[in-house]
C-alpha cells in the first residue's frame, strides 16, 4: 500500500456556505480525513494532507501560483508514491497545464481533483472525486499530470473546463480519457506518457508576459495594438476562426500583428474552436499568417498554450527558440 500526498491549494472543495457566499472552511482538513473515514472504502493508501497557507480562489490565480505548488511536489517528492492536488475548477486546467511542463522528467503520478460541489454539503461530488484520485495515485505506470474528474481521467494539459455548474465539468476535446471510471478504474497503457527520468524545472513566471487576444468580427487594428503595444508582452495567445483564419482584409490588423512578430513577440495561433486543430495553409487568409510568422498552435487548447508560452517565455531568452519549442509535444498537449 503506498502513501499519498494530499495538496490542498483551495476552491470549492474546501468551502463552507455562510452569508457572503462560499468561503474556505478552516476545518476542511478534518473533514476530509473523516468523510474518508466514513466511506467505508477499503483499501485507501494512507496519506497525508497539506495545505497552501493562502488558500487560493481559483478565480484569482497567477502563474507564480504555479511554481508555488509545483514547488511543494517537489520538496516533498521522495516521501510519496503519489499526489492529489485539491484545487478549484475554474483554473484547474491552467494549473495541470503549467505543471505538465515544470515536471517533464516524471516517475510518479500528480492529480488534479476538486468539486462543483462543497465536501461540507450533502451531495457533495468530492469525496467520489478523492477517494478515486487518491486510487490512481498508487497505479503503477502512471507518471504525468492529469485531471480525475466525475469518472473520468485526463490528460492534464488536454483538458479544459466546459461546464460551470455540472457535474461533468471538464472535458479531453482533441484527446481520448486516460481512463474512465466503471466496476474498475483502469488507465489505458497505451495512452499513457512513459516514466522518465526525473526532471525539474520551475522558473520564475512573468505574470505580463503572455496575453490573449480574441479575434472577432470588426476587431480594430487598435484593439490589437492595445494588447501588443506593452513592453512587458513578449508573447500572446491569438484565438482565430475555423482552422486558424484570421480577418486578413483588415489590413491594419494584419500589419499590428506583423509588427508584433518583427520586434520579437511569440503569436500563437489557436483556433476558437474545442474540436480540431490550427492549419495556417488550408486556406489563403490562413496562409497570410504563416507569411509574417505568426506560430500555429495545433490542437492545443487554450489553457495549454497559454500555460506552455509562460512556460517557455520564462525559459528561453530567444523568441525563434519558443516559436519552434511551441510546435512541438513536449508532454503529450498536442499532436505531433
Amino acid at each position: 500500500m503506498g502513501r499519498v500526498l494530499i495538496l490542498h491549494t483551495g476552491g470549492t472543495i474546501g468551502c463552507r456556505a455562510s452569508s457572503e457566499g462560499h468561503k474556505p472552511d478552516p476545518e476542511f482538513a478534518r473533514l476530509l480525513r473523516r468523510r474518508l473515514a466514513d466511506s467505508g472504502e477499503p483499501e485507501l493508501p494512507e496519506f497525508d494532507v497539506i495545505e497552501l497557507h493562502t488558500l487560493i480562489d481559483s478565480a484569482n490565480l497567477t502563474p507564480a501560483h504555479w511554481a508555488q505548488i509545483a514547488g511543494l511536489l517537489v520538496i516533498h517528492w521522495q516521501d510519496y508514491d503519489g499526489f492529489l492536488v485539491l484545487h478549484g475548477t475554474d483554473t484547474m486546467a491552467y494549473s495541470a497545464a503549467a505543471l505538465s511542463f515544470m515536471l517533464p522528467g516524471q516517475d510518479k503520478p500528480v492529480i488534479f481533483t476538486g468539486s462543483q460541489i462543497p465536501l461540507s454539503e450533502r451531495r457533495s461530488d468530492g469525496l467520489d472525486n478523492v477517494i478515486n484520485g487518491l486510487h490512481l495515485c498508487q497505479r503503477p505506470g502512471l507518471a504525468e499530470v492529469c485531471i480525475y474528474f466525475n469518472g473520468r481521467l485526463l490528460r492534464g494539459n488536454r483538458t479544459t473546463k466546459l461546464k460551470a455548474t455540472e457535474l461533468d465539468a471538464f472535458a479531453s476535446p482533441n484527446h481520448p480519457p486516460l481512463g474512465v471510471a466503471g466496476i474498475r478504474l483502469e488507465p489505458e497503457p497505451d495512452l499513457l506518457l512513459p516514466p522518465t527520468p526525473l526532471c525539474f524545472r520551475i522558473p520564475e513566471f512573468d505574470p505580463e508576459a503572455v496575453t490573449v487576444l480574441s479575434l472577432y468580427p470588426g476587431i480594430s487594428a487598435r484593439a490589437a495594438r492595445a494588447l501588443l503595444d506593452d513592453e512587458g508582452v513578449r508573447g500572446a495567445v491569438m484565438l482565430s476562426f475555423g482552422v486558424g483564419n484570421p480577418p486578413d482584409a483588415n489590413t491594419e490588423l494584419m500589419q499590428v500583428l506583423a509588427a508584433a512578430v518583427e520586434r520579437g513577440q511569440v503569436i500563437v495561433n489557436r483556433t476558437h474552436c474545442l474540436y480540431g486543430k490550427v492549419d495556417q495553409g488550408t486556406y489563403a487568409t490562413g496562409n497570410s499568417l504563416n507569411r509574417i510568422g505568426v506560430t500555429p498552435g495545433g490542437d492545443l487548447t487554450l489553457e495549454a498554450a497559454f500555460a506552455k508560452l509562460h512556460y517557455l517565455l520564462a525559459m528561453e531568452t530567444d523568441p525563434g527558440r519558443v516559436r519552434e519549442l511551441m510546435r512541438r509535444p513536449l508532454r503529450g498537449e498536442m499532436s505531433a
